[in-house]
């Protein structure tokens, strides 16, 4: 039997210009540079962006644009997807759809990379 896992630590992301995907992160997804961590990117290595409780980490790498296979789903409380779906509406310049999925309600969405999102919650 497998010892248990605490917590995903942080997902690789791969983007053309990461001075331009941290601006995005940080606008669209509310998730800031991690000053602690800001040494890694030096050299090639990631810059790490997180929300305000510490709870999410992307690590943003600088390279060539690839299709991405996997999706990256943010939970939110249920009270909080009207919200996101109005502020991304806003910061993305077109009207968000709510996806229902019987027992889970999802916004999709890409940064400017073609990396792929969803903000879900279970009603």
């Amino acid at each position: 039997m497998a010892p248990s896992l605490d917590r995903i630590d942080h997902i690789h992301v791969f983007v053309e210009d990461r001075a331009a995907a941290e601006a995005w992160y940080e606008r669209v997804l509310g998730l800031k540079r991690m000053p602690e961590l800001a040494h890694w990117a030096e050299g090639g290595g990631p810059l790490t962006v997180a929300n305000a409780g510490g709870t999410i980490h992307v690590a943003l790498f600088e390279g060539r644009r690839e299709a991405s296979r996997s999706t990256i789903a943010f939970g939110v409380d249920a009270a909080a997807l009207p919200a996101w779906r109005d502020h991304l509406s806003t910061q993305l310049g077109r009207t968000m759809e709510v996806v229902d999925h019987g027992e889970a309600l999802s916004l999709y969405l890409k940064d400017p990379d073609g990396n792929p999102f969803e903000i879900t919650c279970y009603p």
